[in-house]
């Protein structure tokens, strides 16, 4: 049997390696367009920013090293331009002219090139991608070649792992982005904490704009943006998307949507004997049903292995699942990760949700370092079951969005959490983990002992609600909103006429900190009778999601208690 595998890296080689190990006697063929069949791409911004010094720690994999190991026959520099559907075979093109390769099983790894929109200038010779180990070695020569301006095209994953590690070099960089904020699929609140961090590594972030052109010139190139700002650059970073590199399979019949190809549950596509793996195929959203491209390496590297077992041992071979879409970035000193669906995501499948928010220290409040972690977590509003997670901190996230993550796998509810058995000692965590926060918080809204109001409300409710701030005085001078009334939650109970007067038979929205007093408070207020809610998430989300805006909506003077 010969099993032809087009693409390497991530489920490509995957899928080789598993049908090795399958079986020694099939003849296993990887065809890889460029030069290097398996490396690290993942890594590639940080051996731009130095933390990588070796260009061979990129290379995980050669043609000789899994020959010898794994007896496979690797061809680099092997492109295929086209497939023969009947006839079963592909054509290569390599330096040496073009070949027809007949197959048995087919596997289609090829995945995504560099999304390259039409903008005037882009073809300059300072423009690069970071794809390949050719486009990370190429960036790094120039920065030590004396490059010390950088402006990089979209704050996705790539973009801002590009600017840290050009900004961790010393150059000047800005970070351009048409979405309202960086990391586009991040909620609003968490975003602006990213932002930032981006300033405080002296990144500029321009959002909520785009890029009009770029201005070749001897010394250096200018990017023109639509609100008039011109930007120097001796290197200009492309990270703006990627689409499916599909052409000739979707030339040859295969079946393909907005140029990703379509691929059932065990990866095969609507050609006999042609399976298909990773960013160049359709997914299946977990959460939501959208159906997208999922461009990450776990679920690329998963699907391969599978692929190989639905060649191999089609009758045991268990289905591909579909991505739940866990991803993480470092940005600074700051983590943001996130897993399921956003908000976003949700609205579009017309799926009714509930947010909360939460910002628990990673450990022990009194062992040394203890840090915030702000979650946004969504669940379904009929039964509670976890529907996505997010997490910006500077430690502990990894772990409660992986455990956030294995709870949407698993179908969990938010109460669910609750009981999850997780680590605990001072240095780790708490006994209280922050999951189980989370599933007692989702709980108390579930079943109604807390009722939530939110930063986007806030409009609508000073105009029709006494909204009630339970920070201590010190805290509530520090920004509060206009026409609140501040009463610490440990005075509340003997101040409950107070409330009342101030109220005037208006409905009762609370806030603090956190969201934890104003929780407390609640309760207090919900059982003397009082329409009553608390701020999710507290004055923390709030101003988060206010961002720049903050100034602009709260005040500083003028304490009314």
């Amino acid at each position: 049997m010969r099993i032809v595998i087009v693409g390497g890296v991530a489920g490509g080689m995957s899928c080789a390696a598993r049908a090795r190990r399958l079986d020694e006697r099939a003849e296993i063929v990887v065809l890889e367009r460029g030069a290097n069949v398996s490396f690290a791409n993942c890594g590639l911004p940080y051996f731009v920013g130095g933390e990588i010094s070796e260009e061979r720690s990129l290379l995980v994999q050669t043609p000789q090293s899994l020959r010898a190991a794994l007896s496979l026959d690797v061809r680099t520099g092997s492109e295929v331009t086209a497939v023969d559907i009947a006839a079963k075979s592909v054509t290569v093109r390599n330096d040496g002219g073009s070949y027809d390769l007949p197959y048995d099983a087919l596997v289609l790894s090829p995945g995504a090139s560099a999304l390259r929109p039409p903008l005037p200038g882009l073809d300059s010779s300072r423009v690069r991608t970071l794809r390949t180990v050719e486009d990370a070695v190429a960036l790094r020569e120039a920065v030590h070649d004396g490059a010390r301006r950088a402006v990089v095209l979209g704050a996705g994953f790539i973009g801002l792992e590009a600017a840290e590690a050009l900004a961790r070099q010393g150059l000047d960089v800005s970070i351009v982005e048409l979405a309202p904020h960086p990391l586009p699929p991040l909620e609003s609140e968490l975003a602006w904490l990213v932002t930032q961090e981006l300033a405080e590594l002296g990144v500029e972030t321009r959002a909520g704009v785009g890029a009009l052109s770029i201005e070749h010139a001897d010394d250096a190139d200018t990017v023109v943006l639509a609100d008039g700002a011109r930007l120097p650059a001796d290197i200009v970073v492309l990270s703006v998307g990627s689409r499916p590199d599909t052409a000739p399979f979707e030339a040859a019949g295969i079946a393909c949507e907005r140029g990703a190809i379509v691929v059932d549950s065990h990866g095969r596509t609507s050609a006999p004997a042609v399976w298909a793996a990773g960013d160049a195929t359709v997914s299946v959203d977990a959460v939501t049903g959208i159906r997208r491209p999922a461009a990450l390496a776990g679920p690329a590297n998963r699907a391969g292995r599978l692929i190989a077992d639905d060649i191999l041992r089609p009758d045991d071979a268990r289905a591909v699942p579909p991505p739940v879409g866990t991803a993480i970035v470092r940005v600074g000193e700051l983590t943001a990760a996130l897993t399921g669906a956003n908000r976003a995501d949700l609205e579009t499948a017309g799926i009714e949700y509930r947010t909360l928010h939460l910002h628990p220290s990673q450990h022990a409040g009194y062992f040394p370092g203890a840090a915030q972690i702000h979650l946004v977590v969504q669940i379904r509003a009929s039964d509670g079951l976890v529907l996505g997670a997010q997490a910006v901190g500077t430690d502990g996230v990894d772990k409660r969005i992986d455990v956030l993550a294995t709870a949407i796998r698993a179908g969990m509810r938010v109460d669910d959490l609750i009981d999850l058995d997780l680590a605990y000692s001072p240095p780790y965590g708490q006994a209280k983990d922050p999951v189980n926060l989370v599933g007692m918080v989702g709980e108390n809204v579930q079943n109604g002992t807390l009722t939530l109001w939110y930063p986007q409300q806030f409009h609508e409710v000073a105009g029709s609600a006494l909204i009630l701030d339970v920070r201590t005085r010190a805290e509530y001078a520090t920004g509060y909103l206009p026409g609140s009334l501040n009463i610490p939650h440990t005075e509340l109970r003997e101040r409950l006429d107070a409330v009342k007067d101030a109220a005037g038979g208006r409905p009762v929205r609370i806030t603090c900190q956190s969201g934890v007093r104003s929780a407390i408070a609640h309760r207090v207020l919900a059982q003397a009778g009082f329409d009553s809610a608390s701020l999710s998430g507290g004055m923390l989300t709030l101003r988060a999601w206010l961002g720049a805006r903050e100034s602009e909506v709260l005040e500083y003077e003028g304490v009314l208690s």
